[in-house]
């Protein structure tokens, strides 16, 4: 393939330093992304750019083939450990490179953009289902924070906000004290792209929030601050820390030790479903633009019932293997084009 460029790819870091200088803007500006999800973007970026530079190309060089061995090379060998990419980040980086491709037609390098379309071209990953606790597991959790120190009092209303809500990581962590309405039991939350939503709790939610609020808070600073959950500086909780703590009580609680805050949004999607609520209201509630995304926890629920049946009917005395519907194998749970997990 041809190229314009010295074997050090000096150019070719030139020019495509030169976009992703701009980049954030059209992400921000254009494409409504959040910061967490820009930072991923941006991220994936470099992993292109690492390619260019190994291989002595510019952004005009894209075609197919490019294209193919740039995911052929992050399959294989693209992460520093000399160690491909899982299939889902590969499909991941396959779609923040088309982003990209597009914000560089709008910059007037190409009329057209080189990389061939989604439905030409796409790498398929088999759909993981969510994982999720159950409610015995979830009331351990809950109770696991000792209440009478003030970080306890903390951590409790992160966890009940945390499954009474279904909200992200990154929306618990940029919720203000001023987000709460104690009145209607309701939260605003900033979900992906800046959108808002509001999300609704029950009692026991609104006593972990309120005694929080009211004299825990109090005890962690007494400087203004709009923040909703503190560090013991009086500054806001980072991410990281909200995972360390939903981790650290899940193992103090018995549960298992891969619990993530996404665990408790899981949680929150599966048992609102197992509880009858309507599909659409999960939807809405989870912040999903497309209900095809929040349907994905029906086959969890599918699933549950499977073993509860095979566990439990009495004619259910076949070998499980010869019982399962073919729909419902590993095997055969439906693939799907992963893009960036926008709706997760």
């Amino acid at each position: 393939m041809a190229t314009s460029v010295d074997s050090s790819g000096h150019e070719g870091l030139t020019q495509i330093d030169h976009y992703l200088e701009s980049f954030p803007r059209y992400l921000r500006g254009q494409r409504g992304l959040s910061e967490n999800t820009e930072r991923i973007y941006l991220a994936d970026m470099q992993t292109f750019r690492h390619y260019l530079a190994m291989e002595g190309l510019v952004l005009t060089d894209m075609d197919r083939q490019m294209l193919r061995g740039y995911l052929a090379w992050l399959a294989t060998e693209g992460r520093s450990n000399r160690e491909g990419f899982a299939r889902v980040s590969v499909a991941r980086k396959l779609t923040v490179l088309r982003t990209f491709y597009r914000f560089l037609v709008q910059e007037g390098l190409f009329r057209s953009t080189p990389v061939p379309s989604g439905q030409s071209f796409k790498v398929k990953v088999a759909k993981t289902l969510p994982d999720f606790l159950g409610q015995r597991e979830v009331t351990r959790l809950m109770d696991a924070p000792d209440e009478t120190t003030v970080h306890g009092q903390r951590d409790k209303a992160i966890l009940e906000t945390l499954y009474a809500c279904g909200v992200r990581l990154a929306e618990i962590h940029g919720l203000d004290v001023d987000d709460i309405n104690f009145s209607s039991r309701e939260i605003l939350v900033r979900g992906k792209g800046s959108k808002e939503r509001l999300v609704v709790f029950g009692g026991p939610t609104e006593q972990a929030l309120w005694h929080y609020i009211t004299v825990a808070r109090h005890e962690l600073t007494d400087r203004p601050t709009t923040a909703l959950f503190l560090n013991r500086y009086g500054e806001r909780l980072s991410r990281r820390s909200f995972e360390k703590l939903v981790r650290k009580y899940s193992v103090q609680a018995g549960t298992r030790s891969a619990v993530h805050p996404h665990t408790l949004r899981h949680t929150f999607a599966t048992h609102m479903l197992e509880g009858g609520a309507d599909l659409r209201v999960i939807q809405e509630l989870l912040g999903h633009t497309s209900p095809t995304t929040t349907q994905v926890y029906t086959h969890v629920t599918k699933q549950e019932a499977l073993t509860a049946y095979l566990s439990h009917h009495p004619r259910a005395d076949e070998p499980a293997n010869r019982m399962r519907p073919s729909n419902l194998s590993e095997d055969s749970l439906p693939e799907e084009h992963v893009s960036t997990g926008k709706d997760d």
